[in-house]
């Protein structure tokens, strides 16, 4: 490790060791050493620290790099031992005396580790720290590689018209076989030396799925392992991986390249962004969710996020080996939706809503008339008989606008066996409760609240407004009659989803919707690698409904309600 001392403008000096790998230092909250201080720049310079030595070169900031006095340029320059480096009005003096209370810089390389620091601070300096690589190209490259782009780029449209050629006959192979082509013979041109450790054909790869797809994206919705994309910016591009949120080392050259990628991904919908509207929700081919908002609304520059849907959709025996629900629990929500109950499944954002809607769905049974209504078309049902409703927004003229709320009530003239409802936002939830009540029951939706007794208060909440002055008792007799069971996903610390609770609502008791926990998560602690350990239980009640099932002969053995009798009998994995 290499010994430096941290001297920062009123505040004591702060020994540090740095351990071997590569350090982005600046103001901004993305780096790996954030250092908000006069003078520096939000990505200021990069350490690169090996067993005993370190070196350092400047990323282009606007005050500079000093070592010793003398400025540091792009390149990493060797640092001698009992060296001073001027970053900003901060200093770090470089090989000091040892100190007996010296800090230990965290990081970790890709994949990292998910087990948290000991301390609030460690912890924060190892967050930042979490890289992953994508691209292939250092971070100390990257300055130079956006500039070899940006000329590439700027000569690629002068020789090569890609939207009109978009808009032709050309196929999309023949389009990237051309755009190729000429890039390939842009690079070879060009008289800018390429920095150490990138070759020309991961730049070529960049600069082709910047001209005919979307840009860095391309690369991050191709692995399976990473489940969302969020771009904060064009310099800013994180991921979560097997539940973990990381930086890459990928970036977009500029806002106008994000704004390209955006474009790409909304006008194929018939949807836009701009100025008068910043913000846009949109879908991938495959389903996955895309949000974006634009300057002025975001102030870091155009920001992206995209909720990716895995190619094979995930099944019930995933969960399970998963952790995130036991067989018996999947089971009696098998039965559940065969006997026409109608579900609420409630969590927060990200905690698997849709993946779990997605999967009891495909116990729909297939001679049933299926009618799906969504904001963007993600569920992938698997049934025949099937119907998908898309909602709308409204055009630039502010008219054409179709609402989630409209399509609940065209649904019902559609005869529909069953009614899947993505999410319930809005006044949508009074058609959805008087649907179910008149005789359109094994209906299945999602709703953001964080328990199920919070899923009723939202629920009472977004009735109310669909604008209609109903008595708060009116509303809860018309939820207890319509809704059966309520499922509560959560999305753990450690980026598990598990089902936590499973309630049927019983019945009214004055004003009050009585319900029953049947299957609970207890959590036992954590393992040392910091992963949530627990078991799910059954608290001992049975579902009022259980002549329902036997009626219906369909197989539940009772005694998957039946608690444990000892402490060391457990329900669930």
């Amino acid at each position: 490790m290499v010994e430096v001392i941290l001297k920062m403008p009123g505040q004591p000096d702060s020994p540090l060791s740095i351990p071997p790998g590569q350090y982005q230092v600046g103001s901004s909250e993305a780096v790996a050493i954030q250092l908000p201080f006069v003078g520096v720049s939000k990505l200021h310079c990069v350490l690169q620290a090996q067993e005993s030595t370190l070196s350092i070169a400047d990323l282009g900031s606007s005050n500079g790099t000093y070592l010793n006095g003398q400025r540091v340029g792009r390149e990493f320059v060797n640092v001698p031992a009992d060296s001073d480096i001027e970053i900003g009005s901060v200093h770090i003096h470089v090989g000091g005396a040892a100190r007996t209370e010296t800090k230990t810089f965290q990081t970790t390389s890709a994949p990292p580790q998910t087990q948290p620091a000991s301390g609030p601070a460690d912890s924060e300096m190892q967050y930042r720290s979490r890289i992953l690589a994508v691209s292939g190209i250092p971070m100390s490259a990257r300055p130079l590689v956006q500039e070899i782009k940006k000329q590439a780029h700027s000569e690629l449209l002068v020789r090569l018209n890609m939207k009109r050629l978009a808009l032709s006959s050309v196929s999309e192979n023949d389009l990237e076989e051309k755009a190729r082509t000429t890039i390939h013979e842009i690079l070879n041109e060009l008289s800018i030396p390429l920095p150490e450790g990138v070759t020309q054909e991961k730049i070529e790869n960049e600069l082709c799925h910047e001209a005919i797809g979307l840009g860095p994206l391309e690369d991050l919705i191709a692995r399976d392992d990473i489940t969302e994309i969020m771009v904060n910016g064009p310099d800013n591009v994180y991921v979560e991986h097997q539940g973990v949120l990381y930086k890459t080392d990928t970036a977009f050259a500029d806002d106008h390249q994000v704004l390209a990628a955006i474009e790409r991904i909304v006008s194929p919908l018939g949807r836009r962004i701009d100025e008068s509207s910043p913000m846009v929700d949109a879908r991938l081919k495959d389903g996955s969710r895309v949000n974006a908002i634009i300057p002025p609304l975001s102030l870091v520059g155009p920001s992206i996020t995209i909720r990716k849907f895995a190619k094979t959709p995930l099944t019930v025996e995933n969960l399970i080996s998963y952790g995130s629900i036991t067989a018996e629990i999947a089971h009696f929500l098998d039965v559940c939706v065969k006997i026409r109950k109608n579900i609420l499944i409630s969590g927060g954002t990200g905690s698997g809503k849709t993946t779990l809607l997605n999967i009891l769905s495909g116990y729909l049974p297939a001679k049933e008339r299926i009618i799906t209504i969504e904001d963007a078309a993600e569920l992938q049902l698997r049934q025949e008989h099937l119907v998908r409703l898309e909602s709308r927004p409204a055009n630039i003229e502010g008219k054409g606008e179709v609402t989630i709320r409209d399509l609940v009530r065209n649904s019902l003239r559609m005869r529909p066996d069953r009614i899947v409802i993505g999410e319930c936002r809005g006044g949508e939830a009074l058609d959805m409760l008087q649907a179910m009540n008149t005789g359109h029951d094994g209906s299945l939706t999602t709703i953001h609240a964080n328990s199920p007794r919070d899923a009723l208060a939202r629920l009472e909440t977004l009735v109310l407004m669909a604008g209609f002055d109903l008595p708060l008792r009116a509303i809860r007799e018309q939820i207890a009659s319509a809704i059966s069971i309520i499922v509560q996903i959560n999305r753990e610390k450690d980026g598990s989803r598990k089902v936590v609770c499973v309630s049927e609502i019983t019945k009214m008791e004055g004003d009050v919707i009585t319900m029953q926990d049947l299957f609970t998560f207890k959590q036992d602690g954590w393992s040392d690698d910091g992963r949530l350990l627990g078991h799910f239980e059954p608290t001992g009640a049975v579902p009022t409904f259980i002549e329902d099932i036997r009626r219906a002969n369909l197989d539940l053995d009772i005694s998957i309600f039946t608690p444990p009798k000892q402490p060391g009998m457990r329900g669930g994995v």
